[in-house]
């Protein structure tokens, strides 16, 4: 007998000693006075037996099909043997059509061996911050370098934007390395697509913020914070990375269940991945994305002034020479100009360059003519810690040694045999 039905026999007793009436029996074991009756004529027919549950022992009339616990768990092993019991259900569900809820695949993995409970971490406190009220109003953003396409493509990194208002994610783009002109890239497609947040919240890397107080000139900001001051962004550098908790997060998640989904969908490069990103965003907003408070959009829409192939540029202020010539990047430029050469001595001019490598060479807003008069020597440069990898890739594929050639078994070079009798012919050769 259970506890329950013990507490349930001494109550019962009371009352057929006529210690306990029913109505006050049925107050402490929380029954109606109909079960309690019930209960009574029970015990007073069979004794403390008459309380023992007749359902023990039976199978359920609610017990999961055994032929579809076989097909399930065949599934699970096929093709989510290292999902999670929340991500497999999805999946068993929406490709598979199986009706299961997700406590009883959770049951069914732990049974299989495919899963175990983790211990719950310890708690962390930290100090709560309420989302933002309108959706547009702060957008988190991130880099994850990863090993997204699990060997099928060398690893990379996933720049994330995710609206703090809504936890929508609104931008994935897969690149070599966290750069300026990879940030530029992702940043034109989420503008061309949504229109421009109020603020953007980042990390200290350099991209964003300049780190060494001797670097800071002029301006005093970097190219991506200059092309968002342009645009009337907001950038705002978190001070730790639990402050732009959101981002972290759903960088975990999606190495998790991105990560998934690209393998069983066989996706095998960057390219593929981003054209995939769009459909994984819109599966992923309709599950987890939540209402804002105000349903108002802060984003603004890009004015006809808002140049995006000119903005999201690096450019630099030069100053030309007396024969017009500058420096940018150990490269020397002669301006080629139809006015006279005075005209443009010393005068300031900006030097814009895209992703792809290409220089345009403004003065006043108007671009000029020039050539390329002279290539420097190279020296040596500051390379950012998370862009070693990328600078080192190429002298590395440069040095690797070429492994000699083996030719298969079938070859016509191990069908060939030298005779005996050339051999000797070879011995007797004079000299």
């Amino acid at each position: 007998m259970s506890d329950q039905e013990i507490g349930r026999v001494q109550v019962i007793q009371q009352i057929v000693k006529k210690q306990l009436n029913q109505r006050q029996a049925a107050k402490q074991l929380c029954l109606s006075v109909r079960q309690v009756k019930r209960l009574t004529r029970a015990y007073q027919r069979e004794g403390p037996k008459g309380l023992v549950s007749k359902k023990r022992g039976r199978r359920s009339n609610h017990q999961l099909d055994a032929s579809t616990q076989v097909q399930a768990v065949a599934l699970l092993r096929a093709h989510y043997l290292d999902f999670g019991p929340t991500f497999a259900h999805e999946k068993l569900t929406e490709d598979h059509h199986l009706a299961l809820s997700v406590e009883t695949v959770r049951l069914l993995m732990m049974h299989a061996g495919l899963w175990r409970a983790h211990r719950a971490r310890q708690p962390v406190i930290h100090q709560l911050r309420t989302r933002r009220a309108r959706y547009g109003e702060l957008v988190q953003l991130d880099g994850s370098p990863y090993d997204w396409f699990e060997g099928r493509a060398p690893a990379c990194t996933l720049l994330v934007y995710i609206d703090d208002a809504t936890g929508r994610l609104m931008e994935l783009w897969f690149t070599e390395a966290e750069t300026t002109f990879s940030y530029f890239e992702a940043t034109e497609h989420y503008l061309r697509r949504h229109g421009k947040p109020l603020a953007f919240y980042t990390d200290k890397l350099g991209v964003f913020r300049v780190n060494q107080p001797q670097d800071l000139q002029g301006t005093g900001m970097t190219q991506f914070t200059r092309a968002m001051e342009q645009l009337g962004i907001e950038v705002i550098c978190a001070n730790t990375p639990q402050a732009k908790g959101r981002v972290e997060r759903v960088n975990a998640t999606l190495q998790d269940r991105l990560v998934k989904e690209m393998r069983l969908r066989g996706l095998a490069n960057r390219a593929a991945g981003n054209g995939y990103a769009p459909q994984f965003i819109a599966d992923f907003n309709g599950r987890f994305a939540v209402p804002p408070r105000e349903a108002e959009n802060a984003h603004r829409p890009l004015l006809p002034q808002d140049n995006l192939a000119r903005i999201l540029t690096v450019q630099a202020s030069r100053v030309l020479s007396k024969d017009l010539t500058l420096q940018y990047n150990k490269v020397i430029y002669q301006i080629q100009s139809p006015r006279p050469g005075y005209a443009l001595r010393h005068a300031r001019v900006v030097v814009c360059e895209n992703r792809f490598g290409e220089i345009a060479i403004e003065y006043k807003g108007k671009p000029l003519q020039y050539t390329v008069y002279r290539y420097q020597a190279r020296h040596a440069e500051v390379t950012p810690s998370k862009q070693l990898d990328l600078a080192l890739e190429p002298l590395v594929q440069a040095t690797q040694k070429r492994k000699p050639y083996i030719p298969p078994p079938d070859h016509p070079w191990r069908r060939f045999r030298v005779s005996n009798k050339s051999k000797q012919q070879a011995v007797n050769l004079p000299g």
